[in-house]
């Protein structure tokens, strides 16, 4: 993916066309200014979208940093037993 590039300059004379080039392109626009890179812009969307992706990304680092320091996890189906179990011993205890 090539990034998209423009002036700061560009920014402040047609916020629109900028605007519309994030929404459209799904991408981050970085802005120069005298020829650096200023600043990063992007649509709402896409920003969520993001942010979303990196929170995924540090939820399963975090998983396969437990993993690898022996952190024992249930499946689906073990836990769904435990449940079904304490659901049990609390209505055993409830009617005695």
């Amino acid at each position: 993916m090539t990034p998209i590039i423009k002036p700061s300059t560009e920014l402040r004379q047609n916020y629109n066309a900028i605007a519309e080039l994030c929404r459209s392109s799904g991408q981050p626009v970085f802005l120069t200014r005298n020829g650096s890179g200023d600043m990063v812009i992007m649509d709402i969307e896409t920003y969520r979208r993001r942010e979303e992706e990196m929170d995924i990304n540090t939820r399963l680092l975090a998983a396969e940093h437990d993993r690898l320091n022996g952190v024992q996890y249930h499946t689906l189906e073990e836990f769904r037993t435990q449940v079904e179990e304490a659901i049990e011993r609390g209505a055993s205890n409830g009617r005695e």
